[in-house]
């Protein structure tokens, strides 16, 4: 079938908006219709090739769309159902079938080759072979082919522009809150970086009772954002250095947690220094492989830890229905992140991240 996507050619380059063929769904596979995809940092630097994904590829993995066809072996959605569509795994390894899988043992096959686990591609252009399957679903298009796993059916009457950043994100940022380093109600909690994955931190921050929330960030805009989100309190890391401000502000001693969002080495140091004794700090930032960051071995000896998260550690079919729990009941007020472009405004919307209040740009198919 035709389908027009978001094509990338090379590292660096803009996105071209042409028509590509698209395969019908095989077995366990999902065709979706697509009403909106978030453009998530990791398009990007799979773009620019710090991940080793293959070009010319179609990218986008926050998905959200209405199911037009379903292969053979999909029971748990039909034609007509709405979806968001999130990070691919196999099912069968330990850490699936453990329920965490985002460390399935298939990941980067599954998301970042380019290809289907069998090495075909879903798309082509003028019968040349175009790399797909970016994280299961390469959504930067009118039309996508999923899996049963990382398709999770989702309410009909929510907007799809709000959904789809759950589906990588939001579900990050508030996942690693709430499932990985669940926070006792009353500790304190500092988030480095104010983008779509740094404000999910801040409101997951909020829903778990934190009762300091400090957000750092050198955008006043963010800042302010921040703070209309729940933060308690917000610096800007070039005129305060946030780790001796995070102490003061957590009464002297340092924050129970802290999410680092940025993939700077410096800002990660920083993360793990704005720390108390046995303090956590939780790594989320995708660096480009090699990329290293010096970390005081005194400092780390008093019970601190660092750890990588990926994807929230959450079941996507278990977590994205909680956070659409939490919208509904107005405290994960989704709509303030969120920014609008057609398509066809691709290149736009990248140029205007740093620009924009709403941190989340999120494409239409209208």
């Amino acid at each position: 079938m035709k389908i027009t996507a978001a094509l990338a050619h090379t590292a660096y380059a803009p996105f071209s908006v042409t028509d590509l063929e698209l395969d019908e769904p095989r077995a366990n596979e999902v065709l979706v219709e697509m009403a909106g995809s978030g453009i998530c940092h990791t398009d990007l630097v799979a773009r620019d090739r710090y991940l080793p994904v293959p070009l010319p590829a179609v990218l986008g993995h926050e998905g959200a769309g209405i199911v037009a066809a379903v292969g053979e072996g999909v029971y748990h959605l039909a034609p007509g159902d709405h979806v968001v569509m999130t990070f691919d795994s196999c099912g069968t390894c330990r850490a699936c079938v453990r329920a965490n899988p985002a460390y399935c043992a298939a990941f980067a096959a599954r998301n970042f080759s380019g290809a289907r686990p069998d090495g075909s591609t879903p798309l082509r252009r003028r019968g040349e072979r175009v790399h797909g399957a970016f994280f299961g679903q390469s959504s930067f298009a009118t039309r996508a082919i999923a899996t049963a796993r990382n398709t999770v059916k989702v309410p009909a009457d929510i907007p799809p522009h709000l959904l789809a950043p759950l589906g990588c994100g939001v579900q990050t940022g508030a996942g690693t809150v709430l499932g990985a380093l669940r926070p006792r109600p009353g500790s304190t909690l500092a988030v480095f970086g104010a983008g779509s994955v740094g404000c999910a931190a801040v409101l997951a921050a909020v829903v778990a009772g934190c009762s300091r929330v400090v957000a750092v960030s050198r955008n006043p805009a963010r800042r302010s954002l921040a703070r209309e989100l729940g933060a308690t309190h917000a610096i800007d890391p070039a005129q305060r250095e946030p780790a001796a401000a995070i102490r003061s502000i957590c009464g002297g001693g340092g924050a129970d947690f802290s999410v680092e969002t940025t993939a700077v080495p410096g800002v990660l140091r920083q993360a793990v220094e704005c720390l108390d004794m046995g303090g956590v700090c939780a790594h989320l930032g995708a660096a480009a492989p090699g990329t290293d960051v010096c970390l005081d071995m005194q400092n780390l000896l008093f019970g601190r830890t660092v750890r990588g998260v990926v994807e929230g550690e959450c079941v996507p079919h278990l977590f994205i229905p909680a956070l659409i729990d939490l919208y509904r009941q107005g405290r994960f007020p989704l709509e303030k992140l969120v920014a609008t472009y057609p398509l066809s405004r691709i290149n736009e919307a990248i140029r205007e991240s740093g620009r924009r209040t709403a941190p989340k740009a999120v494409l239409t198919f209208d």
